[in-house]
């Protein structure tokens, strides 16, 4: 993808697929990507690339040792 825009629709969409078709841990898994993709756009209004799982993760659970960041 893109852009994070661009995500959020493809994950929409897919779900209305899944749903159709009766695949419900797929429209599980969907759902809550969507919402951690909903929630870091809501977080970063500025920036419209697509975040990866990492960053994803990171703006949920910012104090996870994967997340930290020091300074030297």
């Amino acid at each position: 993808m893109k852009s994070i825009d661009e995500h959020i629709k493809k994950d929409q969409s897919e779900i209305q697929t899944a749903q159709a078709s009766g695949n419900d841990p797929k429209v599980r898994h969907l759902t809550d990507e969507l919402h951690s993709l909903e929630e870091y756009k809501e977080h970063h209004p500025e920036d419209k690339h697509d975040p990866n799982a990492l960053e994803l993760f990171c703006d949920a659970n910012p104090d996870e040792p994967e997340c930290l960041v020091y300074d030297d």
